[in-house]
């Protein structure tokens, strides 16, 4: 199967477009890389929350450097591993400062030299704030993607690069949005839903189970 067809095939079932209108602005892309770091090993209802409340306390860099570190950690609490986050956000926020007067970065060197950024934050970033093509692979992207049989791949970066090779620029930054969707969905972790599933008859996982 094609990554193009399967792509289109989820949206199909899933009812929906792809990724929204990116953001584009500075601004907009603070708020994102701070919901991101907040995001990993969190789920999407506390991300929300504690992101809201976050940015509604410290909206710009300049305000999070200036919290101390014990408010910043009870403010991150609900969130998985909030005292790691802290002091990685504390250090982003410096760094942005320091190195890019105030704004964040808009590419992926710059972006990978910010305290604990990756690949995934800084593809999150371009994509969906500064309208680049970037493939986003989360756990969503890398399983799926390999379940299909679309790529043959043991991490998410070599997930990144072998979806690059198989898609068009333009389906890059959506691909996150709608994979996303349809591992939470359809194609969940451990149980999937298969016999629900549009593209099962084309699934390399699914074949196997049944043989």
């Amino acid at each position: 199967m094609k990554a193009l067809q399967a792509l289109a095939a989820m949206k199909e079932q899933l009812g929906e477009l792809g990724v929204p209108a990116p953001m584009r602005e500075s601004g907009d892309a603070y708020s994102v890389l701070v919901s991101t770091v907040i995001s990993l090993r969190t789920r999407d209802k506390i991300t929300e929350e504690v992101s809201s409340r976050l940015l509604q306390r410290v909206p710009s860099p300049r305000d999070l450097v200036k919290l101390s570190l014990e408010e910043l950690q009870e403010l991150l609490r609900p969130a998985g591993f909030y005292r790691q986050k802290s002091r990685q956000l504390k250090g982003i926020a410096e760094a942005i400062i320091s190195d890019h007067a105030g704004a964040v970065p808009e590419t992926m060197e710059a972006l990978l030299n910010l305290p604990g950024v990756g690949r995934k934050t800084a593809n999150f970033v371009l994509g969906m704030v500064y309208g680049k093509p970037a493939i986003c692979v989360d756990v969503h992207v890398h399983r799926i993607s390999n379940r299909l049989g679309l790529v043959n791949t043991k991490t998410p970066e070599e997930t990144e690069y072998a979806l690059q090779k198989l898609l068009p620029k333009d389906e890059w930054t959506g691909l996150n949005h709608t994979m996303v969707r349809f591992g939470q969905r359809v194609c969940k972790p451990g149980r999937p839903l298969c016999a629900d599933c549009i593209l099962s008859d084309s699934c390399s996982a699914f074949r196997k189970e049944t043989q």
